[in-house]
């Protein structure tokens, strides 16, 4: 036994010997060469693509709490429910404005005693949730129709019908007034409601029915919900995309979205239909609508407070052509191309402008310094380019600074595809937008997509993107890390080509667990918090070190785009002095690496690794769960000009390196 012993002692040191020799041999050797600068990379190349899906505005982003508070959806209670109770009786009715307005109606409450409680109630965006201490604000317009000594006593409503706020206010015997009231909560509670009781015998008009928590983004009244903008804020976007991709076409031209009915005051902005509201019949939500309290001004305001560069999107006469595809004549296309014509002024013009005096008067008298604009949204055919010549026409001869991003159609491929791409490059178009909705393996296989394309031909926007999980059978499609790995690395393709790919967002970006209709989506939230997937992390990783420009990073002299399952991109920051380089392992084990960069730096530079990793590619983030994945920050320090580490399998990593 004893001889047994010592054989088998000696026969695994032997192994274990001959491994580490070959673990030493195998090991992947990746060189950068800082002598060759390559082209430049877009300071604003990775950034955000927002739309009112999944109630990202309303009910998501835009932090109004009470839905349907101007009585304008079709049905125009949605949303509220009397409340008459112990012993109280009375009527409650809509009636027309005398004048023609966007808003045109507003509720009666008829009160025929003084006994109990009667009013209305308020359901929220699929509940509503308030903070322990912190205070909410109610605004409303009321005026009192018959009956003096009125007033209104607002609540917010717990479970089990118990009072978490509430207050009461006089109302003035006059017209139309505004009227403040701040509430502040007793406790933390989900799935609760509000309630507006009229107190005293009588009749009272109300309209305009706000509930805003007081601490919103930059405190802003009636602003953007804090949490949501501070997660878009951490990403460091270098451009904001808005309003969206098909929400900009609606199902008609009717439905379009259309600027010039999302500016101005409140009661100045046009409730519309949602075209999520119906479209995917798993996940009805046929109260989804727009009040556009999100509107074009918020959009550019909300650009720049990200340091973002704005990228509105607008109808090019084409609806929806996957539902009506209802086409304006040509001969009417004046219509359209004013309202872009318009847009840059609104966004550029001086205050002496017709546009850029309504600017000024929202508060902004400073230009917004719109650099892009984009002309359809997945349209196609020559119904497209019909029209988009007809735009290009009339905007570049007013506007020549200005970029135009046109589109290659819904998908990545296929004749469509090909010939919007024919068509755009023999008129020299400046942005072509590609999206890509496909599985993780697609990203994987396309990390070399870009390398062939013509660098003298259009540069690309890949403006919506995201993979899509095929490790589990569900509607709910997961923000998995197979699909957050993939992504990543399609990214290093992207970004090994940013002479070409010129601008990156991810998309949907924001979902309500409650109320969602397409998944995946960077951000989930539901009233009361948010998280976080691993797919924002990924995006984060990029955005917050881009680099200047390229540099190549070889294995045995050819770029590494899924040899050996590893995927790599390089970069150089001349502010910081920093090379950065992305690696990403998509082998399930670890790979050992030395990576060399060659020309002028110093020796034994120290630096920063930033690693996304997990073993599972089924781990996915929740609300219980927010931070399975997470950003991980360690030191790194060179020998000479080279850094040996192993790198984890299934891992994103970026490293920043002092030279």
């Amino acid at each position: 036994m004893k001889n047994a012993f010592f054989l088998c002692r000696s026969f695994l040191t032997i192994f274990f010997l001959f491994q580490g020799f070959f673990m030493a041999w195998s090991q992947e050797k990746l060189t950068i060469d800082l002598g060759k600068k390559g082209p430049s990379i877009n300071p604003h190349m990775w950034g955000l693509f927002f739309e009112d899906i999944n109630f990202a505005a309303d009910g998501g982003l835009y932090a109004e709490m009470i839905k349907n508070n101007s009585f304008e959806f079709p049905s125009p209670f949605m949303g509220w429910r009397r409340i008459q109770e112990n012993g109280a009786m009375g009527y409650h009715y809509t009636k027309i404005y005398d004048k023609d307005e966007a808003n045109k109606r507003y509720l009666q409450l008829q009160r025929l005693n003084n006994e109990g409680q009667f009013g209305m109630s308020n359901e929220g965006f699929r509940g509503m949730a308030v903070k322990a201490g912190e205070n909410y604000r109610l605004t409303f317009m009321a005026r009192p129709a018959r009956g003096s000594s009125l007033s209104v006593q607002a609540q917010i409503m717990g479970k089990d019908r118990k009072t978490l706020a509430q207050g009461t206010v006089s109302i003035q015997n006059s017209g139309w007034q505004e009227y403040e009231l701040m509430l502040k909560a007793g406790n933390t509670e989900d799935k609760i409601h509000f309630r507006i009781l009229l107190q005293g015998e009588g009749e009272l008009d109300l309209d305009l029915i706000s509930l805003f928590p007081e601490n919103t983004w930059k405190g802003r009244k009636r602003g953007l919900r804090k949490d949501l903008v501070e997660l878009l804020a951490d990403m460091k976007p270098g451009f904001l995309r808005f309003p969206g991709g098909c929400i900009v076409e609606g199902f008609d031209l009717e439905t379009r979205y259309q600027w010039k009915k999302t500016i101005g005051e409140m009661h100045e902005r046009s409730t519309l239909i949602n075209r999520w509201n119906i479209e995917f019949m798993h996940r009805n939500a046929p109260d989804y609508f727009q009040s556009f309290g999100i509107g074009f001004f918020e959009y550019f305001l909300l650009a720049k407070d990200l340091g973002a560069e704005p990228l509105p999107i607008l109808s090019c006469g084409l609806a929806c052509q996957f539902n009506s595809g209802e086409m304006a004549h040509l001969h009417d296309m004046d219509e359209y191309v004013q309202d872009a014509l318009d847009l840059i002024e609104f966004a550029n013009g001086a205050t002496d402008s017709f546009w850029g005096a309504k600017r000024a008067e929202m508060g902004h008298p400073e230009p917004f310094n719109l650099k892009y604009l984009g002309v359809g949204n997945e349209n196609w055919g020559p119904q497209f380019i019909e029209r988009y010549d007809i735009f290009e026409k009339a905007l570049k001869a007013a506007y020549p600074e200005v970029i135009l991003v046109s589109t290659s159609g819904p998908f990545p491929d296929g004749h469509e595809f090909d010939y919007l791409w024919k068509e755009l490059t023999a008129r020299d178009a400046e942005l072509i937008d590609e999206h890509y909705y496909k599985p993780p393996q697609w990203f994987k296989d396309n990390a070399r997509r870009y390398d062939q394309y013509d660098r003298k031909g259009p540069k690309v926007f890949a403006g919506e993107y995201a993979a899509h999980s095929t490790l589990e059978n569900d509607p709910l499609k997961k923000n998995n890390w197979e699909a957050a790995l993939s992504e990543a690395a399609f990214m290093t393709g992207l970004e090994r080509n940013a002479d070409v790919v010129r601008l990156a967002s991810y998309a949907p970006l924001f979902a309500h667990v409650d109320g969602w209709q397409w998944s995946p989506d960077l951000i989930w939230f539901d009233n009361l918090k948010a998280y976080a997937t691993p797919n924002y992390y990924v995006q984060k990783l990029f955005a917050n070190h881009p680099g200047t420009h390229i540099l190549n990073i070889t294995h045995n002299a050819q770029s590494i785009a899924g040899e050996n399952g590893l995927y790599a991109s390089s970069s150089f920051d001349e502010k910081t002095g920093e090379l950065i380089f992305k690696i990403v392992n998509t082998n399930a084990d670890s790979r050992p690496l030395e990576i060399e960069w060659k020309g002028r730096s110093k020796n034994n530079a120290a630096g920063t690794l930033y690693q996304l990793a997990s073993d599972d590619l089924r781990v996915h983030h929740s609300l219980e769960k927010p931070d399975l994945i997470a950003i991980k920050e360690s030191p790194v320090q060179a020998k000479g000009k080279k850094l040996a580490l192993s790198i984890p399998g299934n891992s994103v990593n970026v490293f920043r390196i002092t030279l």
